[in-house]
């Protein structure tokens, strides 16, 4: 089978590896689609990388290992990236990501790839396969559990500030949107801020390189006429985290999105002061795929995440395309359009 291999410096490459067979409790899903992410994009510029990073795709499922009960071939599914343990209290509620022994799947830009049963959701047969990877991966699944994780502290009226507006971002301020609240996009890609503005945002503020916090505060707080009341850093930059924090008001939320290092947070200043929260969110949990996908049926336009699909072969551009900051959501499909129907057989 074909797999699109990160090799380092911006380098990509379609290589053929053997097809997988499914051990105990595992399924081998035929990929339909992938989608590239913003994290990534580490190993794609660092300088020898050797993996394929793929953590986001929807497809048939073509063999069931022994043990499996709940899916067989024919199935659509679209897989999640975080599976548990499947035997702890927490795997129970469907709370993989709270699970001490859970793992994450890659290697999903390729025609073929093994996941176990209980990390893949059965996909309804009037739900596209792009879609499909939105409601199973980081494009709805991440910014869904945000609004969860918020509760109460979101919703009509409430200003929401988005620092940073890739992919994940952008599924930030269109769920954002969606759920009533006034958004405000900040970034350094007019191009994303206008993408923005087309999912919901109702002001975009471009973030000057090298623009310090405390400016990038004020052209934010300047922007919506006031402190945003939820500041959500998805950027993963130092910097953004800070501007976060200076532009929410007293007694507003800061969500950390965006995978980052260590930051000198400082509990009093930045915290006790202005009795500010500050939270992180990660994934989501296999549990919120239900309501998901009725937010998708009532009507959220997960597919305008999307700008740009390629196939399997055009990694290399895909990739390029992505870096460069030019697109918004990027699909992948492993399969020519025309064999689309055939997938599974």
């Amino acid at each position: 089978m074909k797999v699109l291999w990160q090799v380092g410096r911006e380098q990509v490459e379609i290589r053929e590896v053997p097809t997988p067979s499914p051990g105990p409790g595992e399924v081998c899903v035929q990929i339909a689609a992938s989608t590239l992410c913003g994290s990534e994009l580490g190993a794609y510029r660092s300088e020898r990388s050797g993996l394929n990073g793929g953590h986001e795709a929807a497809g048939v499922v073509v063999e069931a290992g022994p043990g499996c009960a709940r899916l067989r071939p024919g199935d659509r599914v679209g897989i999640s990236a975080v599976q548990g343990c499947g035997a702890c209290e927490q795997c129970r509620h469907g709370r993989y990501t709270y699970c001490e022994r859970h793992t994450v799947v890659s290697g999903m830009h390729a025609e073929y790839v093994i996941s176990r049963e209980l990390g893949c959701h059965h996909l309804p047969a009037d739900v596209p396969w792009v879609e499909g990877v939105l409601l199973t991966g980081d494009g709805l699944g991440t910014p869904y559990h945000v609004s969860r994780r918020l509760g109460t502290r979101t919703g009509p009226g409430r200003v929401v500030a988005v620092f940073g507006v890739g992919p994940v971002g952008l599924g930030n301020v269109m769920v954002q949107a969606h759920l009533g609240a006034r958004v405000v996009a900040v970034d350094v890609s007019e191009y994303r801020l206008a993408l923005a503005r087309r999912l919901g945002a109702e002001w975009a503020v471009v973030a000057p390189v090298g623009s310090g916090p405390a400016a990038l505060a004020a052209e934010v707080r300047g922007a919506c006429g006031g402190a945003p009341d939820v500041c959500l850093e998805c950027a993963g930059r130092q910097p953004t985290l800070f501007a976060a924090l200076a532009a929410v008001r007293t007694e507003g939320t800061v969500v950390c999105v965006g995978e980052q290092g260590p930051a000198p947070i400082s509990p009093s200043d930045h915290l006790i002061r202005r009795d500010v929260t500050l939270m992180g969110s990660w994934f989501y949990h296999f549990s919120e795929y239900g309501e998901m996908l009725e937010l998708y049926r009532a009507g959220l336009p997960v597919a305008k995440l999307v700008t740009h699909a390629f196939a399997l072969g055009e990694g290399a551009q895909a990739f390029r395309a992505f870096a460069a900051g030019q697109t918004g959501k990027t699909v992948l499909h492993p399969w020519p359009e025309e064999a689309g129907g055939r997938l599974g057989a």
